[in-house]
């Protein structure tokens, strides 16, 4: 056994790569009410300091896993540590929006470089009987990540302001750039880097698309400006596809998508992602907009979903009986569904904690944690173990992408509306809820034998939970 196998600085680090990159999925939703003041906008601008970090995620995530193997995953991990560092300090000091948002960009191409280079980690440097562990591992970093960060963002923001939350990356940021130079250096393989264009098409082809379904309320759907984004998306995410067909090094591996269980599990992450950053957003503005509740007491008051969700879904990875992952699917997605009807049908305009919120939120994020471990262990399972790091990166840009649409919905539906009022709060809930029993739907359709499951659990493709899920599942009527 190579002795870096030994070590547990690769482990660290992946976990903590995991833990940063996914808190800055759920933290930011609290510093976007504190934004609209300091910054006089509306929520629909700012809604880009959320989508911005999302779009170029999920656009790079797909590609990096490849851009690992050829640079080398402590060089990658190292240089995308130090950028998502960087670019949070450019945040915490941001004079205006502008420069906000640029730091946002740069924050997430730096968290598209951390999370595959961490995957490597867990895959390459961890002995094969310690394996199934370390991914276990390094999914639940992400889920503390989702259970810390509306309590954490809640306190920050109250007793800092806002720039705290882009603050207290930097020394942790810094921290893991320094371990990073300290870990042994792996194999590089002669390959080359993942098609450029390819993977510029793909980010302007999702980016074009939110910007569209952001802007077309104000601009109107009908608007020369809304229609030219919508089929420059159209033909950027065309070209994308097209060249990842034939590309030696494509920027997305749809030869994966030959499998109708790898289809149907990134389908099922696509509607999933859209109904959930929605409803992490929209808890925040309702809480703090209708129910007048403060950043702090908002916080606290969504962690609860949370860590539902995350204890679902450790307690599932831990299980040595699970279910299947069509009924863990379709079971969460139905119960995320069913709740979001109900708090869109009975969202009252008072507070309502322990009548509707807490048990709302208990029951969404039960959901929500199965909906993660069910659909990501279909997409692990469903494609031979040496395609893992490559298959569940394409699964998590699939849940972004789908998460960037969903919150540009929940900004045109708000545009131009009394946010004062329930109503349309309870209009987004019914999105997400109708999001959630489309993938509840699709998710029928994930077939995993248990021929195709034995050995996975052996070996680096362990069906552990996508760290995007339990973070990104943080409280379902809270976030």
């Amino acid at each position: 056994m190579p002795a870096h196998r030994s070590s547990n600085l690769p482990l660290l680090l992946a976990c903590g790569g995991s833990f940063l990159a996914f808190l800055d999925v759920t933290i930011t939703n609290l510093a976007i009410p504190d934004l609209v003041r300091d910054l006089d906008t509306d929520v629909s601008a700012l809604s880009w300091v959320v989508t911005l970090y999302t779009v170029l995620l999920a656009a790079l995530l797909a590609p990096a896993g490849r851009v690992a193997d050829v640079l080398g995953r402590r060089r990658l991990f190292a240089v995308g540590v130090s950028l998502f560092t960087l670019a949070s300090l450019a945040a915490a000091l941001a004079p205006g929006l502008g420069p906000l948002l640029a730091a946002r960009g740069v924050q997430g191409i730096g968290a598209a470089a951390m999370i595959p280079a961490s995957l490597a980690f867990v895959l390459a440097d961890t002995a094969p009987e310690r394996r199934t562990v370390a991914i276990g591992l390094w999914s639940a970093s992400a889920s503390v990540a989702a259970a810390l960060g509306p309590a954490l963002g809640g306190v920050l923001v109250d007793g800092f302001g806002w720039r705290a939350l882009f603050l207290i990356n930097v020394p942790a940021g810094a921290l893991l750039a320094w371990l990073a130079l300290r870990a042994p250096a792996a194999e590089i393989r002669r390959e080359r880097l993942p098609d450029p264009l390819g993977t510029v098409l793909v980010a302007l082809g999702i980016g074009l698309l939110v910007l569209a379904v952001t802007e077309g309320q104000s601009w109107g759907w009908d608007d020369g400006r809304t229609v030219a984004a919508l089929l420059a998306a159209i033909a950027a995410t065309a070209w994308a596809l097209w060249r990842s067909r034939g590309h030696a090094a494509p920027a997305l591996q749809i030869d994966l998508w030959r499998s109708g269980t790898y289809a149907a599990a990134n389908g099922v992450s696509l509607l999933f992602g859209a109904a959930l950053y929605a409803w992490l957003l929209i808890g925040v503005l309702f809480l703090t907009d209708v129910w007048g509740y403060s950043e702090l007491q908002a916080g606290f008051a969504m962690t609860h979903g949370a860590v539902a969700s995350a204890a679902v879904g450790i307690a599932i990875g831990g299980s040595s009986r699970r279910p299947s992952p069509r009924a863990l699917a379709v079971g969460g997605a139905l119960l995320m569904a069913v709740t979001g009807a109900a708090i869109a049908i009975a969202l009252p305009e008072r507070p309502a904690f322990l009548a509707l919120w807490l048990p709302a939120g208990i029951v969404g994020g039960v959901g929500m944690g199965a909906l993660s471990v069910g659909v990501s262990s279909a997409a692990a399972l469903s494609v031979a173990p040496p395609r893992f790091a490559a298959a569940t990166g394409l699964n998590i840009a699939a849940r972004q992408i789908g998460g960037a649409v969903g919150v540009a919905l929940l900004a045109a539906i708000l545009a131009g509306r009394d946010t004062t009022t329930a109503a349309p709060f309870a209009t987004v809930y019914l999105v997400c809820a109708a999001a959630a029993a489309g993938a509840a739907l699709l998710a029928l359709r994930l077939r995993v034998s248990t021929a195709t499951a034995a050995p996975a659990r052996d070996t680096a493709a362990a069906p552990a939970p996508d760290p995007t899920d339990r973070p990104a599942a943080a409280a379902p009527a809270t976030r």
